[in-house]
Order: C-alpha cells, then structure tokens, then sequence
C-alpha cells in the first residue's frame, strides 16, 4: 500500500514508472501545501490554481531531485518559486490582473478590498470564516519575506532549519524576519481593532 511508503520510497517507485507513487504524494502534501499557498496569496481560486502548477512542475521535475531525503525542502522551494513568478506577473499587469479576476469571480480581487488602515466590518468579528479572511488580508500587508516565514513557522509548523533550507537563508535571518513579521501582524491587528484572542492566532 503506498500511504504507508514514506516519500523517499514514493519517489523511488514513480522513478521505476509507476503513477500510483505519486497520486500518493498529491494525496500527501495537497492539504499542507493549499493551506502555505492561500496564506501566502490571500485567495482561495488561486490558490487552487497555483496549487495545480505546482504539483505539475514537481511531476515534470521529480527526476531532477538529487536527494529524496529532501523532499519536502524541494517541494516548499517550487511553491515559493511559483508563488513568486505570479506575485511578478501580477505586477507587471495589475490593472488586467485585477480587473480579468472581478469578470472571471464576479467580486473585486482581494487587492482591490480596502487597504489595512480601513477597520474590519464589526459583525466580522463573529465569524470564524471572517476571522480567517481578515488573518489572510493581514497576512498580506506584511513584506513578503517576512510573510513566508510566518506562515512556514506558524502555520506549517516547520523548524528554523527546515525554513533555512527552503529559502536558503541562514537560521538567524529566518528568526529576524519572523520576529518582524509577527510584530508587523500585530500592528495590524490593533489598527484594525482585533484582539489576538478573537483572531484565534498566537503571537
């Protein structure tokens, strides 16, 4: 049965021909790895897509991983990567980005939703599904660097040397800019009025 393989062994069986070893590793890691994406993006259709292109790309690249031991570290850095290269062409084209995802989702980008001075609707406070949007708008006020770390520490529970890895970035500037971050997300969150416990988040 291949959900009791670790991913070496998945990896090893997919690089012998077989398909099954990795609908396993999708099986695996899809939950984890749409939940690091939709932090990092603040959206939930794409997150989705994004998450397609990145089990593609490792499907395509799988052969190309030296050490299955790494896994994990391999499959974080092209999420990142893929994160990245939208987060780029959003900013190359943000008016038709913007204006291609209200036609396509009939509501504004999230972008387009306020800006972080703006306080949260009062009745959001109530709502547990609001409370997640509003720790995903705070999410993305916060820079980039320091947003990836947070959510790989916090809510990918990863090591610091696990988040080294992945950005290839020595432990102490993974530890800074997690300091950072959360200091940046507490900002916002008494900006806009929410107190840590009805956000449900440990800072």
């Amino acid at each position: 049965e291949t959900r009791e393989m670790n991913d070496a062994d998945l990896i090893a069986r997919f690089l012998q021909g077989q398909v099954t070893p990795f609908n396993t590793l999708v099986w695996r890691w899809q939950d984890r790895l749409f939940n690091f994406v939709l932090r990092y993006v603040g959206n939930r259709e794409e997150a989705r897509d994004l998450c397609q292109q990145i089990f593609i790309r490792a499907y395509r690249n799988l052969g190309n991983l030296r050490d299955p031991e790494r896994f994990s570290t391999w499959l974080y850095q092209i999420a990142l990567n893929t994160c990245r290269d939208q987060q780029r062409r959003q900013q190359r084209h943000p008016n038709l980005s913007l204006d291609h995802f209200e036609e396509e989702h009939g509501q504004p980008h999230p972008a387009l939703k306020g800006t972080a001075s703006q306080p949260p609707p009062t009745d959001a406070r109530t709502h547990e599904q609001d409370l997640r949007d509003l720790l995903s708008r705070a999410l993305q006020t916060i820079p980039e660097e320091q947003r990836v770390v947070v959510v790989m520490k916090e809510y990918q529970n990863l090591k610091f040397t696990e988040i080294a890895a992945v950005l290839e970035t020595p432990i102490n500037t993974v530890k800074s800019r997690l300091y950072y971050g959360l200091k940046g997300l507490r900002k916002i969150f008494d900006q806009w009025g929410i107190s840590e416990e009805n956000i449900g988040y440990e800072l």
